[in-house]
């Protein structure tokens, strides 16, 4: 375990990240390295600074966007062969006969890289060289919410810290006046799966680490503007107070609760002023709206991508996105159609905003859901896929990572990942690498073992992935 992290002490370079007092990862660096040595878990150099992950929550048909399999059509109607599913985990389909459903839309190459898209996605297919597509994602849990649990903190089990907190709590905030870590949902599709706040918890990290949601339409905040007769003077006497007697305890008990109940208080006052300001988009050019389709406050996937930007700007650590709506049991041609239609342009716009702002080296993006779609036909009627967790689709972009690349294949229907396989804690080591962490020294103690997001397994950078 590194000496630097445990749940009960927090060291000098998260509680200052974490407080009013963020300094940024390169400020802390080097006070760090003044008092004792640089932190074991730390890489020399880091390729991306924050990331931006866009959850298409509920789990989109890798069989309808990249994964092309031309043995998919041929056998389109025919039984499944039993030497892909025997003994397989499956979702709703368990004990009902299995039939290949082939395609629904067609693909095409593109990009010099000769990137397999859908024709859900045209917009992607734009930036074709600029993502590296994983074709061999594998996960470990089948249902959705523990799928997303996973996906989200590398373990089934409830309580575990985030991603997002587990980065913020290593790296710190650039963000003065903004939280390290929000959360932004949009709704459209079909059985849109309710997410629990508890995928953006801190678990046992301290508190001040965990996700804050921001509302999609109103005030993106509760509470963020004062009420009638409180002014901001008034406000900030109130916080000094209050933060100086919880100083005052806190040296006879030295709660880390308590630092964050601290850090918590000077972070509201300090979003008052921030949330509103950056919620105004006056000054956003026309054509700028124009190229995500974003509606300001009408809480949808397109605004969220243009806010993310702006959250990206004014420092913030990790940004993530669900867009709820790709649980496609049933009429999964039409709510293709509609969820793409949603995420696809707002998507490309990001990645070309991040571009023409100089941002994109150094911000990761990553796209994909909890898990990806069964090669079989499922339905009464309106066509639809399972659940799917032995291969599917996810892309990186930005952050260090290769554009125009494909990695990793599944067998010909789809159905098993069959060469280089990246499991779930393979792309968090991934993520970690690029922001300049080393995965297998970056842990923390708690109740008596040493955890880590990667968690026990032989977790691997996939160095393929990088520039």
């Amino acid at each position: 375990m590194n000496p630097l992290f445990s749940a009960n002490h927090i060291n000098r370079r998260a509680f200052l990240a974490g407080s009013g007092l963020s300094l940024g990862s390169a400020a802390l660096n080097s006070l760090i390295a003044k008092d004792s040595g640089k932190p074991s878990f730390l890489l020399p150099k880091a390729k991306a600074k924050r990331v931006i992950f866009l959850c298409m929550a509920g789990g989109p048909s890798h069989l309808e966007t990249f994964d092309y399999k031309p043995k998919l059509d041929e056998l389109h109607g025919q039984p499944m062969p039993e030497s892909f599913t025997k003994g397989q985990p499956i979702a709703q389909l368990q004990g009902k006969e299995l039939k290949v459903q082939g395609h629904l839309t067609k693909f095409k190459k593109y990009g010099q890289g000769g990137q397999y898209v859908s024709d859900y996605l045209p917009w992607t297919a734009k930036m074709a060289d600029d993502i590296s597509i994983i074709r061999s994602m594998v996960t470990e849990q089948i249902n959705h919410d523990p799928a997303h649990t996973f996906m989200n903190t590398g373990t089934a089990i409830s309580g575990r810290p985030s991603m997002g907190s587990w980065i913020n709590y290593g790296l710190g905030s650039e963000a003065e006046d903004l939280p390290g870590f929000v959360v932004m949902t949009s709704v459209g599709g079909r059985n849109p799966q309710p997410i629990a706040s508890r995928q953006w918890s801190a678990g046992f990290l301290p508190s001040k680490f965990q996700g804050v949601e921001f509302n999609s339409t109103g005030d993106p905040v509760h509470y963020v503007r004062n009420p009638k007769g409180v002014s901001s003077s008034h406000q900030k006497k109130l916080v000094d107070a209050i933060t100086a007697l919880d100083r005052h305890r806190n040296q006879a008990i030295n709660d880390p609760e308590t630092d964050t109940r601290i850090a918590a208080y000077e972070m509201a006052f300090k979003m008052q002023t921030s949330v509103p300001e950056l919620m105004d988009v006056s000054n956003e050019p026309q054509h700028i709206l124009d190229m995500y389709g974003a509606t300001p406050g009408d809480g949808s996937y397109a605004s969220n991508c243009l806010l993310a930007r702006k959250l990206a700007e004014q420092g913030v650590r990790f940004i993530h996105l669900y867009h709820r709506g790709w649980d496609h049991h049933g009429g999964l041609e039409k709510y293709m159609g509609t969820c793409c239609g949603l995420t696809d342009k707002p998507t490309w716009a990001l990645i070309q905003d991040l571009k023409q702002r100089g941002m994109l080296d150094d911000t990761l993006v990553v796209w994909g859901g909890e898990f990806g779609r069964t090669p079989m036909y499922q339905g009464k009627g309106e066509i639809g896929r399972d659940h799917h967790i032995k291969g599917f689709s996810m892309w990186m972009a930005g952050g260090g990572t290769k554009g125009g690349f494909g990695y990793g294949e599944t067998d010909e229907l789809g159905y098993h990942a069959t060469k280089n396989k990246v499991h779930v804690h393979d792309l968090h080591a991934t993520m970690l690498h690029l922001l300049g962490i080393k995965h297998e020294f970056f842990t923390v103690k708690h109740q008596g073992l040493d955890w880590k997001l990667t968690g026990v397994d032989h977790s691997h950078v996939v160095k393929d992935l990088i520039a």
